[in-house]
């Protein structure tokens, strides 16, 4: 029976300033399930010390006395106490190298380890997760930084008003603003050098719905792929919005044979049969939202050779990449390093082939930050929180003084346990090889 759970302070860069649970779910894990919580005092958390001890947590800046502590990103390597339960994206699964000595630690002090990314359904959905935000920060960031960039080429606009995420009290301030810009387009149009502005989506799950959801403060007229390559005269009229593709699997790729047909499932599991068309639309966007979960396996959205070509022939239309998926070297050959919010933009230059930080150089300016949800972090936060707080009561229930077939875990939770009375779980005993490498 877990008596007291501690909320871990953040502290793995200046911009983390999430929660897992808000102090409006403590308050009912305190009521409802009577459960103790305490929070290491932070100065720059999203939902500040005050807000919990209102609903009745305390304080402690060492949570020593809490059997359970929980938090966002990775925790350092002597904060661990032995015997002790954590829950955290821990980044082990993969065996990342520089986690192990974190994973060996645990270990060493008998610890349990629960990760966020591992708590999934029957099907491996995961079920606590940080959602739409990623997007919807992301876009932000992508206006702020086709603003800066048409700015740079003398190019009046109306995204040069529009700020960084972080710059706005909070995500219904940034769409207030937003409303704004989208007004200014409506009365007065779009500059001819820039029309028209197409913003191209390449995904539709939640971290794309985010972003569609922001530019959709502006006038948008959706069209279809098809509609983009082979527009008729009145597709592109109106200066006064901005146009929205959504790409979907089918359009991104196609059966190598001939005569084959698409099938979305067969491409899931068997991707070599497929190779990637996606090339035939970049020339018409204007600004590419990469939305898309990618491996290798995969065909790239956007290649090195092709951006190179288009940028060493003349002046073209693609702009700006937000890349919110931000694998490097992935889906978006040019996503050569990922930023942070602090230095969210570069530009491929394809006449140097480097990064070059700013909106300066021959080449697409590139938006790559790997944690953009740390940019809205009250409402990432209850989010989080509004997933994982279903599961706290179950956990709080658990005796975790027995062993592992007799843990009493909810199913998703149980899958979770990585470490167990500092051993590896039968799911995860893989990870010796990583450990002893």
């Amino acid at each position: 029976m877990v008596n007291r759970i501690g909320i871990r302070l953040e502290d793995k860069n200046e911009w983390e300033k999430r929660v897992p649970i808000v102090p409006m779910d403590a308050g009912r894990l305190i009521r409802e399930h009577g459960v103790g919580i305490s929070v290491q005092p932070m100065p720059n958390r999203a939902f500040s010390d005050a807000e919990y001890m209102a609903i009745g947590a305390s304080t402690d800046k060492e949570l020593a006395g809490c059997d359970v502590i929980i938090g966002i990103k990775e925790m350092p390597v002597d904060f661990f106490l032995r015997g002790k339960t954590y829950i955290f994206f821990s980044h082990v699964i993969k065996g990342q190298e520089h986690n192990m000595p974190l994973l060996k630690r645990l270990m060493e002090l008998e610890c349990n380890l629960l990760d966020y990314e591992k708590i999934t359904d029957e099907k491996g959905i995961r079920q606590v997760f940080f959602g739409s935000e990623a997007g919807q920060a992301g876009m932000i960031d992508t206006l702020w930084a086709l603003g800066q960039r048409l700015n740079e080429k003398e190019i009046g606009n109306p995204f040069i008003g529009v700020r960084q995420a972080p710059g706005y009290r909070s995500l219904t301030f940034a769409e207030t603003a937003l409303e704004a810009v989208g007004r200014e387009i409506a009365s007065n149009g779009l500059a001819d050098e820039i029309h028209p502005v197409v913003f191209g989506f390449a995904g539709y799950g939640n971290v794309s719905k985010g972003a569609q959801e922001i530019l959709n403060n502006l006038p948008v007229i959706e069209i279809s792929p098809d509609e983009l390559l082979n527009p008729n005269p009145d597709t592109f009229s109106s200066n006064k919005h901005v146009y929205k593709v959504v790409f979907y699997e089918k359009d991104m790729v196609e059966p190598v044979d001939k005569g084959g047909v698409f099938e979305l499932q067969d491409y899931y599991d068997n991707p070599e049969k497929y190779r990637g068309v996606f090339s035939k639309f970049i020339p018409h966007l204007t600004v590419l939202m990469n939305c898309i979960f990618w491996t290798d396996d995969y065909p790239r959205l956007l290649v090195k050779d092709q951006v190179v070509e288009m940028y060493s022939s003349g002046d073209p239309k693609l702009i700006v990449i937000g890349d919110i998926s931000c694998d490097i070297d992935g889906a978006v050959e040019v996503t050569v390093k990922a930023t942070d919010p602090g230095n969210p933009i570069y530009v491929y230059d394809v006449d140097s082939g480097l990064a070059i930080d700013g909106v300066k150089g021959n080449g697409p300016v590139i938006l790559a930050v790997d944690n953009l949800p740390c940019e809205l972090p009250r409402e990432a936060s209850t989010r989080f929180s509004g997933t994982l707080r279903d599961f706290i009561p179950d956990l709080v229930k658990a005796d975790f003084s027995v062993g592992f077939d007799q843990l009493d875990l909810p199913e998703p939770l149980k899958r979770s346990v990585i470490i167990y009375h500092g051993k590896l779980t039968p799911e995860y005993e893989y990870l010796n090889e990583f450990l002893n490498a």
